[in-house]
């Protein structure tokens, strides 16, 4: 069962949906007349916040002539993967479409929670207010995403992303001269689904016979045969089907 070769990049897409999702958020200075003096878009990657916090705490010197990490920013990652018992449908259900010599066939997919923390770190409140109010009225609770999962059966699947949890804390110890850091951490869970491999140019039955019998006697009543026209048509093109049924006399033979 186990090895045959696919990949769907499930888990790198969900990342890059999620990745995009706030990848255009930006902060505003002002001055104490309401002016603007600059706008920063907050750059986004994909890591813990203990991998900033420790470039922050290399360089905590503010007075320091040497480049520190920039603020503010933001991060994100997977914390946890987790099958979603709610949502489970049967296994044996299949997804088809057509294909040049046949249909190609996938089995339902398996429901999965993705946990992901993303984390905004700043060194003014104003900062990271200004980054979260950018997001949070977009998740009343959640976000919906349309996904093109599997792009060779064209599947598509809205995706809700939903926003768990916001908590704060301020990263914030030693002299005034030292850097300080404020983190605001959201917690979403995503509904993804796993798919497993395709089944391509599976045939299709362009030929089928019924045979019809009596219940009591096992005689046959009648055949009813249908015919795709022409056979060697493929699924999307334009066809006939030709039906044909033989009723059959118990006694003297059948008539057509």
């Amino acid at each position: 069962m186990f090895g045959q070769y696919f990949y769907n990049q499930h888990l790198r897409k969900s990342v890059a949906i999620f990745g995009t999702l706030f990848n255009n958020i930006t902060t505003v200075k002002r001055d104490q007349a309401g002016n603007v003096l600059s706008t920063v878009k907050v750059p986004l990657a994909y890591g813990p916040k203990q991998k900033f916090l420790a470039r922050l705490k290399e360089e905590p010197d503010l007075l320091a002539p040497e480049v520190a990490l920039r603020l503010p920013r933001m991060s994100f990652e997977i914390t946890s993967v987790s099958y979603d018992t709610m949502a489970k449908v049967n296994r044996n259900i299949k997804l088809q479409t057509p294909s040049i010599h046949g249909v190609n066939t996938i089995y339902s997919a398996a429901p999965y929670n993705l946990s992901v923390q993303l984390n905004i770190i700043g060194k003014t409140q104003d900062e990271v207010l200004q980054i979260t109010e950018q997001i949070l009225p977009y998740f009343n609770p959640e976000y919906i995403v349309t996904v093109k999962e599997i792009p060779e059966i064209d599947l598509i699947r809205d995706v809700p992303i939903t926003l768990q949890s916001v908590t704060m804390s301020d990263d914030y110890e030693g002299e005034f001269e030292q850097r300080r850091a404020l983190i605001y951490t959201l917690d979403f869970n995503m509904k993804i689904a796993f798919y497993g491999p395709i089944q391509k140019d599976i045939g299709v039955i362009k030929d089928s016979t019924v045979n019809i019998r009596n219940q009591d006697t096992l005689k046959k009543v009648s055949t009813i045969n249908n015919q795709v026209s022409p056979l060697n048509v493929g699924p999307a093109d334009p066809h006939n089907i030709i039906e044909t049924i033989i009723n059959y006399d118990q006694d003297f033979g059948f008539t057509e």
